[in-house]
């Protein structure tokens, strides 16, 4: 019997041309796999089109709550952000997907796991440390970094599916290179590689419209929050996934959610890119409204940080790591009182405060307001700036003296 390999398919042009490459190139028998975290439409007719290019079956696995409960939500809760605008679409999807690779290659025995991410960009990085951290002893192909890779473009592509006596329905694209979850879309390519150009978004969007186009009346959104994860929209209850598909919907009709953005990847370049991620905007923004009544000031300056950090290792792909475990532990154990109602408007690309609530409030009104009551005597104020001035001071003095010498 021959050796299997499991290919990460996306029902792609550049992953249907691996399956005939791979057979011909490792004489492997090549099985499918399709991790489906909230692609939709695209997962149409995917098993004829894997088996029509030769491929032995297809897998099509469903972990779309799986990727909301369990890497989505860690990432809500710590207000993880690289570099201040991307909500990490594609990184949060990678290490779910490598995992459920993993478990298809240990099912079916297979000896290696192969993927079509090109040389040039970071999921290369992602899947192939969730696989290296899951399953160290399985193989990993990279095919365009492979010296048997020969395909430098879409024609080529066609040219060499055509040659195997695979006609499948793909032609040469003049669309963006897109990447899609039920988090976000992502879009590069065509004028956005030129940083000068403006964004067609006439062209572009596809889960909503712009904020010039959205309607002239803001409409109201209550969320409710328990220890930190999402439990309803508008009074009704639901799932995760359900909250996101319809904060998706809500935010795309009011233009909530689009960046446009030059990151620096990890393999050193920048790139340019439009993300849409209308639910995951409403949704970072609804528990950061929640969370600043709650944590007291030193918990939320190092959480903070730490949400930093964990951005960082989503997008490095170092999900399957103790130190994301760790940095999680850390802002899981801030989540306990986040517990509470968030009621904001939206408007044309805008998401408007309009009252939050909490048991776990640590607002005080008879502190904060500026009628004085028993809890605060402005003259307290006097010698704690003072002491908290003390070290400024001394300093003062010190360059005065040395000036005047």
């Amino acid at each position: 019997m021959k050796e299997k390999v499991i290919l990460a398919y996306s029902g792609g042009l550049d992953t249907t041309a691996i399956i005939p490459w791979l057979k011909e190139n490792y004489d492997y028998e090549v099985i499918c796999v399709c991790v489906d975290c909230g692609q939709e439409s695209e997962l149409d007719g995917l098993e004829e089109r894997a088996k029509a290019s030769g491929a032995e079956k297809l897998y099509i696995e469903d972990v779309t709550d799986e990727f909301c409960d369990e890497y989505v939500v860690p990432c809500v809760q710590g207000f993880a952000v690289y570099e201040n605008k991307y909500l990490l679409g594609t990184s949060m999807a990678r290490p779910v997907i490598a995992k459920r690779l993993v478990e298809i290659a240990k099912k079916e025995g297979a000896v290696a796991i192969c993927h079509g991410a090109t040389g040039k960009g970071n999921d290369q990085i992602r899947f192939e440390l969730g696989i290296k951290a899951l399953a160290p002893e399985l193989k990993i192909i990279a095919a365009w970094r492979d010296d048997k890779w020969t395909m430098d473009s879409r024609e080529s592509e066609i040219e060499y599916c055509k040659a195997h006596g695979i006609d499948l329905p793909f032609s040469h694209d003049n669309s963006y290179s897109r990447d899609r979850n039920l988090w976000h879309i992502s879009h590069e390519g065509l004028e956005l590689e030129d940083p000068a150009n403006e964004p067609n978004y006439d062209h572009l969007l596809v889960l909503g419209v712009s904020p010039e186009k959205a309607p002239d009346e803001g409409e109201y959104v209550t969320m409710t929050f328990e220890k930190g994860v999402p439990t309803s929209v508008n009074g009704k209850k639901m799932k995760v996934s359900d909250i996101i598909r319809e904060l998706n919907k809500l935010g795309g009709k009011h233009g909530i959610g689009i960046i446009d953005i030059v990151e620096n990847r990890v393999v050193g370049m920048k790139s340019r890119g439009v993300y849409e991620t209308p639910g995951g905007t409403i949704l970072y923004e609804a528990h950061q409204q929640l969370e600043e009544l709650i944590l007291d000031r030193d918990t939320y300056a190092l959480k903070k940080d730490m949400g930093s950090k964990l951005a960082q290792i989503v997008y490095e792909g170092k999900w399957f790591s103790p130190l994301r475990e760790a940095v999680q532990a850390f802002i899981e154990s801030t989540q306990q009182y986040v517990t509470g109602e968030v009621k904001f408007k939206l408007y044309k690309g805008n998401i408007i405060k309009a009252g939050t609530t909490s048991p776990y409030s640590l607002y005080n009104e008879d502190i904060a307001s500026f009628t004085t009551g028993d809890l605060y005597d402005h003259h307290d104020a006097s010698g704690f700036i003072n002491l908290f001035g003390l070290s400024t001071k001394v300093r003062a003095m010190k360059m005065a003296e040395v000036n005047n010498k």
